[in-house]
C-alpha cells in the first residue's frame, strides 16, 4: 500500500512560493501608496501656484521686480512658495513665476510645481 499526500519538502517549497508572491504583492501595494501620495502633493502644489497667480491678478497691486519666499498651506500640507517678479521688454507688463517646494524629512527641498504668467504692472 502506497502512502498518499505531500512530502515535507513539497510543503516547504509551496510555502516559499506563497511567501515570495505575498512579498511581491506587498511591495507593489506600498509602491502604489507612495505614488498616490506624491501625486496628491503635486496636485496640491499646482493648486497653490495657481491660487497665488490668481491672487496677484485680482489684487491689482503694483508689481515691483523682486523675489519673495514664504510658507503656504494647501490641503493640510505646508509648502514653500517662491515668487519672482521680473521685468519684460514691455514696461507695462511683468513676468511672474511661482515655484512650489516641499521639504522632505531629510531637509531636502523638492520642487513640485512651477507656473509662469505675464501680468500688467498696474501703474
Amino acid at each position: 500500500m502506497k502512502a498518499r499526500g505531500f512530502t515535507l519538502l513539497e510543503v516547504l517549497v509551496a510555502l516559499v512560493i506563497i511567501g515570495v508572491a505575498l512579498a511581491a504583492s506587498m511591495r507593489a501595494a506600498l509602491s502604489l501608496t507612495s505614488t498616490t501620495d506624491y501625486s496628491r502633493q503635486k496636485l496640491l502644489a499646482l493648486l497653490t501656484a495657481e491660487n497665488r497667480l490668481l491672487e496677484l491678478r485680482l489684487a491689482r497691486e503694483r508689481l515691483e521686480p523682486g523675489e519673495e519666499v514664504e510658507a503656504c498651506e494647501q490641503g493640510g500640507i505646508t509648502f514653500t512658495c517662491a515668487q519672482a517678479v521680473k521685468p519684460t521688454p514691455n514696461p507695462f507688463f511683468r513676468r511672474v513665476e511661482v515655484r512650489v517646494f516641499r521639504s522632505d524629512d531629510d531637509g531636502n527641498r523638492r520642487q513640485l510645481a512651477e507656473l509662469m504668467t505675464v501680468l500688467p504692472t498696474n501703474q
